[in-house]
């Protein structure tokens, strides 16, 4: 991921500095290990515990040599132990994945970490948004179209559930991938002793592979990029809603606007809903990773590499993205100016045919058939629709015409906003305790 969009603590857990932290802690564990069992030498544990891990640059300048990572950082790291001889007892009995998938399982864990915690703020922020707003009448809209009353507030306690939910899927998927692995060349511990794995995954707090075979299966892996992919697509859903409040026709939502900024190059007047647009468009970044990483479940045999090389990008970048978007959307929620009076004028916008369907059932209720009650409501609505008039004056009139009657007195108790939200306590309710 670019750093126009990289957050410094997790683009420090993506960095190769870390990378190679996290490897020498592997490497370390798995040497005492081996050292507590009596496989290799006591003595050679103090000198690697003590060599500083290799420097990025000093990795790549063998790897342009030797074309394989792994063996470039050991051979790096060697070249910092004293005596080097010690570092002969190193990788013991592993093979290159069992370094691999283990440190990138603590990877994965701690930018579940930072992701859970942002996550965390986004549910409140959208929580604390929601209750402030239960009572801000608006015009709920379908397809676009208005719709019947409804509440911002009750808007917003969808994105404030939804975004809890993905928060949670994203707890298991940090327990799905908080595996460690340390089997050996095809899993079969043919040259390490399991109890090896128990130590690292306790250590490293993994939990050990049910079964491998060179690499883990990447079905955990595929869970935790899908579940990302789900988070930041409700993280677009929030957007997508300030974005069309804020359009010119509607003016009911605004992102905030600081002193100084500027909206246009060539127009002065616009303020622009560009964090939306951004979270958006990062948005497709974190979905498009996951179909590369589901194509890495299947592999030849015990193992090939056509999954590595895409999740040195996919896994990156998925979670930098969201880290990004769970930041951009958090400080959207938290900054979002909400226009009550407009919200109330667009309501009221269409002369009443936010009513027709609790017209339509007041007819029924009278003694109409449904098909006569909805032709009568329909054809008044539709000449509103086209000539602006109310549509309680167009009511009137489909009545006379057809000989019905109207209970004005009860058309005036149920033809008001509050009729339709009489009954949402319960949200706010589940609102008020959702954490």
């Amino acid at each position: 991921m670019i750093t126009r969009y990289t957050l410094p603590e997790m683009g420090h857990i993506w960095s190769e500095a870390h990378k190679y932290e996290l490897w020498c802690d592997v490497e370390r564990l798995v040497l005492q290990s081996h050292a507590r069992a009596g496989v290799v030498p006591a003595s050679a544990v103090a000198p690697v515990e003590a060599a500083k891990p290799p420097t990025p640059e000093a990795v790549a300048a063998i790897e342009a040599v030797t074309q394989h990572d792994v063996i470039a950082f050991l051979t790096a790291w060697a070249d910092n132990t004293e005596p080097r001889e010690a570092a002969a007892y190193v990788h013991f009995g592993m093979t290159s994945s069992d370094l691999l998938d283990t440190a990138l399982a603590v990877q994965l864990v701690e930018a579940s970490d930072v992701l859970l915690a942002k996550a965390d703020g986004l549910v409140a922020a959208l929580r604390d948004l929601g209750l402030r707003h239960r009572d801000t009448v608006r015009v709920g809209r379908t397809h676009g179209i208005h719709g019947e009353p409804d509440t911002f507030g009750h808007r917003v306690a969808d994105f404030a559930f939804a975004a809890a939910r993905s928060r949670d899927r994203l707890r298991r998927a940090r327990e799905a991938v908080a595996v460690c692995k340390i089997s050996g060349a095809v899993g079969t511990y043919s040259n390490i002793d399991p109890q090896v794995e128990q130590d690292v995954a306790a250590a490293l707090q993994l939990h050990p592979a049910d079964v491998a075979t060179q690499v883990v299966i990447r079905d955990g892996i595929s869970e935790w990029v899908s579940t990302l992919a789900i988070l930041a697509t409700v993280c677009e859903a929030v957007a997508l809603e300030v974005r069309h409040g804020q359009r010119t026709e509607v003016r009911e939502l605004w992102e905030p606007f600081g002193k100084g900024q500027k909206g246009s190059s060539a127009m002065p007047h616009k303020k622009n809903p560009i964090m939306s647009e951004r979270i958006c468009g990062m948005a497709r970044i974190v979905r498009a990773q996951v179909v590369p990483v589901l194509e890495g479940i299947p592999l030849w045999h015990e193992r090939d590499i056509s999954h590595s090389s895409t999740e040195r990008i996919a896994l990156p970048d998925a979670a930098i993205a969201t880290d990004y978007l769970l930041h951009l959307t958090t400080r959207l929620v938290t900054g979002l100016v909400v226009d009550a009076e407009r919200m109330r004028f667009n309501l009221e916008s269409t002369g009443g045919l936010v009513y027709t369907s609790t017209v339509l059932l007041e007819l029924v209720e009278s003694g109409l058939s449904r098909e006569d009650a909805y032709a009568a409501t329909q054809a008044a609505a539709m000449r509103t629709w086209e000539t602006g008039e109310p549509f309680r004056d167009t009511l009137r009139a489909e009545a006379a015409a057809r000989n019905l009657p109207l209970d004005e007195a009860r058309l005036d108790a149920v033809c008001r906003p509050e009729r339709f939200l009489e009954r949402l306590g319960g949200v706010f309710e589940r609102l008020e305790a959702l954490s």
